[in-house]
């Protein structure tokens, strides 16, 4: 748990400051689940450069409660949560020092967001809130006041929780606080699950993450984990000491980041789980009349596929659909052996490439139509699909036929700029197995909202 802050204050000398407002929002790692916003008589009077920025003056806090009124509800938010807030060390050396004056101990856990977003998000030029939330794409209303500025830093946190594709954040958490993690009953971590698409992580009573999968529904399939008979799902349930997950809405997502984090974190108990199954692939080639050829063969590293399939009887129906919406000939599709005509020139189906009548550039068009729609191969294009809420989309980016990572939006200019696209991605590596998931996915789901740049 985390309790986003951020506060404003007189200024004045170093250690002498008072607050004059004040914004907690209580955060789960998915959602704001409590919050505390007040202004405050901080019983002193206030810089005017302060009063520029903020637009808070002395009447304005005639009537706002002493900071020793609000003490025991600030102490209540924050219990058990790590203090976040974007340059950490002054937000919490204002609280500590407020709570001294008052004969108390201030004690919390801190992370810095201006410290996590200069390692998950290097190279940018500012890493002043304002700057750094503009080139995100995040919106911020009221800024410089404690609210604005702390939903902003919620909405950077959430961004920089899912770039940490290491769980680094997250298992540091857990290993600090392993009074959390005692003794588990699976039924109470199955209750806490949600029936949503997402990744899940099950962790041991280190923290360390001992298992990653992927669902379609997180609730049903830790429940599977928990009732499983097999060797492997004992061990999981004599070991598990907690389980965290990621929503992603989108299964693509959560299909992409499970083979990416599997890969990053080596998790004890997917050592043995089998890799993305690739049998066949299709490939082209020109035959000597100059038709373009289309051939389902075992897939090869070290050919140029145009798709790849888990086995060859669903590379079979795909090409015979791409057949019939297409128009193209069997013969030269692989799909019938024959030194004659194809079975579809008898129904006058085929316009004769199989007997050389067709034109070869009017063939080779619609056959070069159907390589461009399901082969990603030099094109630039983001993938549109499902966010993890109403008002959110997930987007993959493919850049000169390559996947680089994907993100999630909620604003139209983050994904009709694509440097702000670029900023928000979380990086993935592009390989074999990430291009057929996402042909896969693509073939499965025609409907799909494709950009192309």
């Amino acid at each position: 748990m985390y309790a986003i802050i951020d506060i404003e204050t007189t200024g004045g000398k170093y250690n002498e400051e008072g607050i004059t407002e004040i914004a907690i929002y209580k955060f789960d790692g998915h959602e704001v689940v409590d919050q505390f916003i007040s202004l405050v008589n901080p019983e002193r009077e206030i810089q005017p450069f302060v009063v520029n920025l903020t637009g808070i003056n002395s009447n304005m806090l005639k009537n706002a409660p002493k900071f020793y009124e609000i003490a025991k509800r600030v102490v209540e938010i924050t219990e058990g949560c790590v203090v976040v807030a974007h340059n950490a060390q002054f937000d919490n050396r204002i609280l500590t020092t407020e709570f001294k004056r008052l004969g108390f101990d201030f004690d919390r856990e801190t992370l810095c967001t201006v410290e996590l977003a200069k390692t998950l998000i290097p190279d940018l030029p500012s890493y002043s809130l304002g700057k750094l939330v503009r080139s995100l794409g995040i919106p911020v209303t009221d800024r410089h006041r404690a609210s604005g500025d702390a939903l902003a830093t919620v909405k950077l946190f959430k961004l920089l929780l899912s770039k940490d594709v290491e769980k680094t954040i997250i298992q540091t958490f857990l290993r600090k606080h392993p009074k959390l993690q005692l003794e588990p009953k699976l039924t109470d971590i199955i209750a806490q699950m949600p029936s949503e698409t997402g990744v899940y992580y099950i962790h041991n009573k280190n923290g360390n993450i001992i298992y990653i999968g992927k669902s379609k529904n997180i609730k049903k399939r830790i429940n599977q984990h928990f009732t499983g008979t097999d060797r492997k799902s004992k061990k999981i349930q004599i070991q598990v000491a907690t389980v965290t997950y990621d929503t992603t809405g989108s299964e693509l997502i959560a299909l992409l980041k499970e083979s990416h984090e599997i890969k990053q974190n080596k998790p004890l108990f997917n050592r043995a789980m089998r890799k993305t199954k690739i049998s066949h692939a299709l490939y082209s080639s020109i035959d000597s009349n100059g038709y373009i050829n289309l051939t389902i063969d075992p897939a090869d590293g070290r050919k140029k596929v145009i798709t790849t399939f888990s086995n060859k009887q669903s590379a079979k129906d795909f090409l015979h659909r791409a057949v019939e919406t297409y128009s193209l000939c069997l013969k030269l599709c692989g799909l019938e052996k024959t030194l004659d005509s194809c079975f579809r020139y008898e129904l006058k189906e085929c316009e004769g490439a199989c007997l050389n009548e067709e034109n070869t550039v009017l063939y080779n068009k619609r056959v070069n139509e159907f390589i461009e729609k399901y082969s990603y191969k030099d094109q630039n294009m983001i993938i549109i699909d499902k966010g993890r809420k109403v008002d959110e989309r997930s987007a993959v980016l493919i850049e000169n036929g390559v996947f680089t990572g994907y993100a999630f939006y909620d604003l139209n200019h983050q994904i009709n700029n694509i440097d702000i696209l670029k900023s928000i991605i979380i990086p993935m590596t592009n390989n074999r197995h990430t291009q057929h998931i996402i042909q896969s996915y693509l073939r499965k789901n025609k409907r799909l909202k494709i950009l192309k740049f």
